[in-house]
This record gives structure tokens, sequence and C-alpha cells, in this order.
């Protein structure tokens, strides 16, 4: 067994934590169950992964089955790693019967003509997930194994999950073998990042609840009591009570997906009064709105609770998870601008 092989084997095992390696090593299969319960788990992971490396070498392990434990410890722990969501698109309405087979030689040889020294291991699980990993090299180097870009593809859906490696470079190549393997024609990111790929699959497959603001509820009058005192505790309390059900109005009762990044573009009118005659051409204002935390739609919704914004929040505020299957691409006709935006 090659010295590169047994070194990625070994650091592979040493990332996975003591209790769960015997369950992992055994979806990986490379391994008898012989082998597996000759190792002595109760050691340190260092050990562990000294024997797991010496029983790969009498398999004569490679780097396709290295690649293969890695793609495993991905899909069991993806919060590892930053993703992105892509969306694909036809010209037409024609739907393709997908074939994994055709979808994996049509993948490798677009890659592979346009980088030679690239490595390429797919793995397909029970939703539908086709599991892509890709370790690049150059034309004068071999595949960096620590350097990999991964990607997770819904057959029969046009979005795309990627995780890119350091060499951002060749997402473009990526990109290009994606859509020619699958029948599409143009892909597009749709900014949208997370640590939590399953927060980004429930948002963009609409697997949670939530209830999008059509208006603004009116808001309860407080009955006027002789004591001010205790108008003033009333008048608090009725004014949580709204707000805990305005946000269960917007957000709904359930946890908020977990997204980290989000962004669209926004484009409107300033408002103005005629006759101050502020602009000479009415051209619309463009500006580019980013969101950033490490739960988005969770701060979003805590902003009213926590009395730094009014309830409700603004439609462009909670309409995220929505925006985002149509690209954040948000025309405001009439809308003023976008100052008072809140970021947490």
């Amino acid at each position: 067994m090659d010295e590169v092989v047994a070194e990625y084997i070994r650091r592979t095992v040493l990332k996975i934590p003591r209790d769960e390696i015997m369950g992992v090593l055994r979806k990986w299969g490379f391994l008898s169950e012989t082998q597996l319960g000759a190792i002595n788990f109760r050691q340190t992971k260092e050990s562990i992964s000294q024997e797991v490396v010496q029983l790969c070498e009498e398999n004569s392990a490679d780097i396709k089955q290295a690649a293969i434990l890695d793609v495993i410890y991905n899909n069991i722990y993806p919060n590892k790693r930053v993703w992105s969501v892509y969306q694909m698109k036809k010209t037409g309405e024609e739907t393709d019967l997908f074939d994994f087979t055709n979808f994996k030689k049509k993948f490798k040889r677009r890659l592979q003509s346009a980088l030679k020294n690239v490595t390429i291991s797919f793995r397909e699980y029970e939703d539908n997930a086709i599991w892509i990993r890709i370790a690049w090299g150059t034309p004068y180097t071999k595949p960096n194994q620590y350097k990999t870009s991964y990607v997770v593809y819904h057959s029969q859906t046009p979005y795309v999950f990627i995780s890119v490696s350091v060499l951002k470079s060749n997402l473009p190549l990526l990109c290009q073998a994606l859509i020619v393997a699958s029948n599409y024609h143009d892909i597009r990111e749709m900014e949208l990042r997370s640590h939590c790929l399953n927060s980004l699959k429930d948002i963009v497959f609409k697997r949670y609840s939530q209830n999008f603001q059509t208006h603004y509820p009116k808001q309860e009058k407080n009955v006027a009591t002789e004591n001010v005192d205790v108008r003033i505790i009333q008048e608090d309390k009725s004014e949580k009570e709204r707000i805990q059900r305005v946000n269960r109005e917007v957000f709904g009762d359930g946890p908020q997906p977990k997204l980290e990044f989000a962004q669209y573009k926004l484009e409107t009118m300033f408002k103005s009064d005629p006759k101050m005659d502020v602009l000479e051409r009415r051209e619309p204002f463009r500006c580019l709105v980013k969101f950033s935390s490490p739960d988005l739609l969770e701060s979003l919704k805590s902003l009213a609770p926590a009395g730094m914004a009014d309830a409700p929040l603004s439609p462009l505020l909670t309409c995220i998870p929505q925006k985002a299957r149509n690209y954040f691409k948000i025309r405001e006709r009439k809308g003023v601008l976008p100052g008072s935006f809140v970021s947490p």
C-alpha cells in the first residue's frame, strides 16, 4: 500500500470520534467483520488508526478506497464543511430519466478532459443523493487529497450543494461538468451558505413550515385603568403577547433552518417631492443586501422579542427562504431605500 494512502487513512480515522469509529468502518465495508473484531477500540485513537492502517495494508487498499472512506465520513459529519446552494436550469420543460451510470461517465469524461490529474469518487445514498468527491491536481502535480471539493446532487431536482476546496479556481470546471452530466444548460449560485447541509435542503426543498407575512396584524387596544402602574404593566404584557403572536404568524412555531449567509439584489426608486427636483434622471437605486450570522433565521426571529426591531419585521427580512428559490432577485417598484435593515 502506498505511503500516501496509508497516511490519508490514518488521518481520516483520527478525525472520527472514538466511540463511532467502529460504525464508520462498518459502513465503509472494506474491512471484514473478523478484521474489525480484532481491533481494540478501547485504546487511544492513534493506536486504533495504526491498527486500521495495518489491516488496510493486508487488503491492499488504494486511493479509491481511501476516498470512499472520506466520502462516508463527510456524509456522517457534513457540518464540518461550508456548503453553498446552486440551482441548474433547462431551456425547456423536458424531463429526462436519471441514469446514475451515465451520469458518472459524462461527469468524469468532462472533468478529466479539462484536467487529467484529478481523482473523482461517487457514492449514492437512499435519499437519491449522489455524493461526489473531487481531489484536484495540476498538469504537473498529483491530486491533493487534503484539498477536496464535495458535491451533493439530488437526482430529478435542479439543486446542487457544493463545498469547494481551497482551490476555488476549479469551480467553473466543476459546474460545467455538472450541467453536462445532468443535461442542464445553466447553473447559478443561490447565495445561500451554511455549515448545516440539512437546513439548506429544508429551505430549497420546502421541508419546513414558515408562514410568510402578507399583511400587518392590527394592534390590540389596551383597556385603560385608573391605576397608572397597573395600566403600564398591562400594556407591556399586551405588547409582548402581540409580538409573540406576530412572530408565530411570520416564522411559525418550529425551529428555523440553520442558515449562516444570504444575499440578494435590491432595486428601488427614490421617493422625493417632485417640486424639489433632487434627481435629474429617474434611475433606480441598486444595492446588494448581505446577511451573515451563525444562525441567521433564528437571529431574525429574535429581533422583535429582544426589542431590537419593531414587530412585524419587514417582509424583506422574513422572506429570505422564499426568495432563495428565486435567486434572491427582488424588484421593489414602490419601495423605499433599505436604510432600516437590521443585520444580526
